[in-house]
């Protein structure tokens, strides 16, 4: 494949990342779901592409295409247990009720989250990647859109083939989804909710004399793990830093500075030379030297052995998406049937007189963009999917299953998971999101008060119900601390020309830095920020403080 230089920059955007409403047009609702006998797909007229609404513009397909088409969605592999996600009791479901009607053979091809842009490059370059290019960062996508490898976007295309999601979607898209003047990318609503935390052992904690709300700051918290080791208990929960970086919140100041944060704050570039970034390396180096943190912790490249930590007892945090239907408790509890669990406080791992400050997310969940070797009927059946995916009803049952197997509905009409469900239509251990996640990011329904209720329920294993509230709880409480990255509105070179190796430096470098003898600190870290801005990190700051000095960011 020819690829032009790989070019980035973001898009020029209006002031302001206001986040989407929690209620959509594709909210869904009791009366939604299909019969638990047999899933079907919602009746809607506008289900049906059509060439009748573009005066005959685009071919109708809505009895379906002339000849087979295949279309090919990137879905993540996460190593679930016992889950193949390419072919599945959904997967199995989607071909019959969607690619039968319209003629269409769907093939989900398999990405793996902690590799996602090594697996695209791979099937980009053999010619074999889906019809989907997605990423969940503007970086990566942008970087994507300059190896060009996405097609040019028609509005009316996706308008005609795919009305209810462009009327969902169709402020986000026309605001976003330009770069350099032409249409590339579509996207996935985000509502403003999220289920990732920490847990951590409450038992540990309390055979220590503290109590999980005790835990408001990183000195306490550092406390605290001195007191496990004495113990003989466990040691904080750690993983290798890669590919997605953000691990410096904690020790940023606060009222943020706009400039700065512009200058060093980037998912796709370690800041490895900002203050910030030095004081989390120094509490690092801190927590191994004193053996208060996994001593392997640059092993763990994955989510499945930092999980292999967690439920062996070895650690006693472990950073997740907490769903109802996760195993990390069962699992654990079979190793420790005493073991007890809490959500790790959002000030745990700040140092006193800073603020549990985070990354906001753009108003978007997935960023997608159309493969450029994508025939125009494969184009077309990607907008027919994302619009029947958009019907109430099936997005329904994507999220949800088979009424009276894998849940039941109570009086409000939402959905009550059966525990421990194990039949042929167990969802995914993350509630099928990776298939559903290409037009939300969240399950939602008619009223903030019912989609609430929901989330927790959908977040909440049976029996840890609190566990969830309190997730909820602590998001709430941040959330005036929650700011998002920069949009630069120029076309920006230098990160992903010097991406990858520097991905690869910073792996070296800071294990190097963590690793060295206290007493070494200084002089491991001073060698490591001159051996990282000679390989094109200086570059990098050059090029964004020159943006930056012109105003040319949002």
């Amino acid at each position: 494949m020819s690829k032009k230089r790989i070019v980035s920059g973001a898009l020029a955007v209006a002031l302001g990342l206001t986040a989407l409403t929690a209620c959509s047009n594709n909210n869904n609702n009791s009366n939604a779901s299909p019969s638990a006998s047999s899933p079907s797909p919602s009746g809607s007229a506008s289900a049906s592409p059509s060439a009748s609404a573009s005066g005959g513009k685009y071919p109708d397909y809505s009895n379906g295409f002339p000849e087979k088409v295949t279309l090919e969605i990137p879905v993540y592999e996460r190593a679930f247990e016992g889950w193949n996600v390419s072919d599945n009791f959904y997967t199995r479901w989607v071909q019959k009720e969607f690619g039968d009607k319209y003629n269409i053979e769907v093939k989900y091809t398999p990405i793996t989250r902690t590799a996602e842009v090594q697996d695209y490059e791979q099937l980009l370059a053999s010619h074999k990647a889906p019809d989907i290019i997605f990423h969940y960062d503007m970086p990566q996508a942008l970087a994507y859109y300059g190896e060009d490898v996405m097609q040019e976007l028609d509005y009316d295309e996706i308008a005609n083939y795919a009305p209810t999601y462009w009327n969902n979607m169709k402020s986000t898209i026309e605001q976003y989804g330009s770069v350099d003047g032409k249409k590339v990318f579509f996207f996935a609503e985000r509502p403003v909710a999220d289920n990732n935390t920490t847990l951590i052992r409450k038992d540990w904690v309390e055979k220590v004399g503290m109590k999980v709300e005790d835990l408001t700051s990183l000195e306490k918290t550092n406390e605290m793990l001195v007191k496990w080791k004495e113990a003989g208990l466990g040691t904080l929960g750690g993983a290798l830093l890669q590919n997605n970086y953000n691990f410096t919140y904690a020790f940023r100041d606060w009222p943020v500075d706009e400039k700065e944060r512009a200058l060093y704050s980037d998912l796709a570039a370690a800041e490895l030379t900002w203050k910030p970034a030095e004081d989390y390396l120094r509490n690092l180096n801190y927590q191994y030297n004193n053996g208060l943190i996994d001593k392997e912790f640059y092993l763990r490249n994955d989510e499945g052995k930092i999980k292999a930590e967690f439920v062996a007892g070895k650690t006693g945090t472990f950073n997740t998406y907490l769903t109802s239907n996760t195993d990390v408790f069962a699992a654990t509890l079979a190793n420790d049937p005493k073991a007890e669990f809490g959500i790790l406080p959002p000030g745990a791992l700040v140092p006193e007189g800073k603020v549990p400050q985070g990354r906001a997310y753009w108003p978007f969940g997935l960023i997608m963009g159309i493969n450029y070797e994508s025939t125009p009927e494969e184009r077309a059946a990607v907008w027919m999917y994302l619009e029947w995916l958009s019907q109430p009803a099936n997005l329904f049952y994507f999220q949800n299953g088979v009424e009276g197997q894998n849940y039941t509905l109570d009086s409000e009409g939402i959905p009550v998971k059966v525990a421990d469900y194990a039949g042929e239509s167990k969802l995914s251990n993350n509630n099928n999101k990776d298939y559903w996640a290409l037009v939300s990011e969240m399950a939602e329904f008619d009223t903030p008060e019912k989609t609430r209720k929901a989330y927790l329920r959908n977040w909440a294993p049976p029996g840890y119900e609190n566990l969830a509230e309190q997730m909820v709880k602590y998001y709430e409480e941040t959330a005036q601390y929650r700011t998002p990255d920069a949009l630069f509105t120029v076309i920006l070179e230098k990160v992903p020309e010097y991406k990858a190796d520097l991905n690869a430096l910073f792996q070296e470098l800071y294990v190097k830095i963590a690793l060295a003898k206290e007493a070494d600190f200084d002089k491991v870290y001073e060698e490591a920020k001159k051996t990282y801005l000679d390989a094109g990190y200086q570059e990098i700051l050059d090029e964004k403080q020159k943006a930056i000095d012109a105003g040319q960011y949002k």
